[in-house]
């Protein structure tokens, strides 16, 4: 018992002290600030976390992973479609109320995204071969 608490001991005094050396130099420990332009992901499932989140995960986590919905981006009428084929392919049930509520989560965080390759370079500016 006497071993356990000199350990113990031992850990807190050299825990103190990193904590007072890091203090001495300036550095604390420190959150950093959420960039208000990112949308703040569940890090569980990774979805964003927005009006529709929870129906979303509710009713298309129920049967398959929440990256399959992060690796999609579809336009709202591609979202309808594949939810007509899933239920009529997968016995997806009927979201009901739900369902404009789903397209508007799904289109605005998982809709179409704009190329981020920069665009071509003008003839002008290419190399002479």
């Amino acid at each position: 018992m006497s071993s356990i608490i000199l350990a113990f001991s031992v850990v807190l005094a050299i825990t103190y002290a990193l904590n007072s050396q890091a203090k001495s130099r300036g550095v604390e420990a420190k959150s950093h600030p959420v960039n208000s332009n990112q949308p703040i992901k569940d890090p569980q499932s990774g979805l964003v976390t927005a009006e529709g989140y929870k129906l979303v995960l509710a009713h298309c986590s129920a049967c398959h992973s929440p990256s399959l919905i992060t690796q999609n981006t579809m336009s709202r009428e591609r979202w309808l479609e594949t939810i007509r084929w899933m239920q009529e392919t997968q016995k997806l049930w009927s979201l009901g109320d739900a369902e404009p509520i789903i397209l508007d989560y799904l289109s605005t965080w998982y809709g179409p995204k704009n190329s981020t390759r920069r665009p071509p370079l003008a003839p002008h500016l290419m190399p002479k071969n």
